[in-house]
């Protein structure tokens, strides 16, 4: 009986024939990539402008977040939301973890990753060494193969670009352990996500919700809720429901 629930069950949710793959026919989204490593080789431009190893930064358990420091659109929210997150974090930065933010437009400097890092660093409200959350930048060979490795797809589109939201947990080796979606982090999530990491365990996305109903809309610059998506997704949750009360019944007849 159980068995025969469980597949139902598995049938009807099963959200689409490439779980694990939402990039679309233009590259953008998640290719998801656990288990996998970043390349820690890869020199970048520190906010000084010295070019430095990824490696030197990735000595932890680190938060990734690729984004683009003129972005108009979601890069803003998420690093706002990062910000309130590491503001509740119970684990203590530098010794516990790591953040680093990689814009990947090569027209983004070193002085404009200073200056969103002194504005972000104002925002936390809790003692953390400016060293342990650092703002890069790189060529497009260094930056495209880091987001490469992590399964980042993004297109240039006039003078910004359509990406999608999404932070990525490090292991101190580079392994990727695991992707916390959208604009907004639970602190409790995020906690799990790098204690996971510190362990080097790789925990598979089972919520994606935010990626599975919203997606991005580059006209207005934001992300949009698909309520198709989410009727869809309730009418499966309802057929689930219907298909193993049905069993249940032909099981135990009264």
């Amino acid at each position: 009986m159980m068995s025969e629930v469980f597949l139902i069950l598995t049938l009807c949710a099963r959200p689409s024939a490439a779980a694990d793959r939402t990039a679309g026919p233009n590259g953008v989204g998640i290719t998801e990539k656990l288990g996998s490593r970043v390349p820690l080789d890869l020199e970048l431009f520190d906010e000084d402008g010295k070019k430095v190893a990824l490696r030197r930064m990735v000595d932890r358990p680190t938060v990734l977040a690729l984004v683009y420091y003129r972005c108009a659109g979601i890069c803003t929210p998420l690093l706002v939301s990062l910000t309130k997150t590491l503001n509740e974090l119970p684990l203590e930065p530098g010794k516990d973890f790591n953040v680093v933010t990689v814009s990947f437009n090569p027209l983004d400097t070193p002085q404009l990753a200073q200056n969103k890092r002194l504005n972000f660093l104002r925002q936390l409200q809790r003692p953390f060494p400016p060293s342990a959350w650092r703002f890069l930048t790189g060529p497009p060979s260094s930056t495209r193969a880091l987001a490469d490795s992590v399964g980042f797809g993004f297109v240039k589109k006039g003078e910004d670009y359509i990406h999608p939201a999404a932070l990525m947990i490090l292991a101190k080796d580079g392994k990727l352990t695991r992707y916390l979606y959208g604009t907004t982090f639970l602190p409790a999530d995020m906690e799990l996500a790098l204690a996971e990491a510190s362990s080097g365990t790789i925990r598979p996305t089972v919520i994606k919700f935010l990626r599975f109903c919203y997606t991005y809309d580059p006209e207005s610059r934001r992300q949009v809720f698909r309520l198709n998506r989410v009727f869809g997704a309730l009418t499966l949750a309802a057929a689930a429901i219907f298909l193993t009360a049905l069993l249940w019944t032909k099981k135990n007849p009264t």
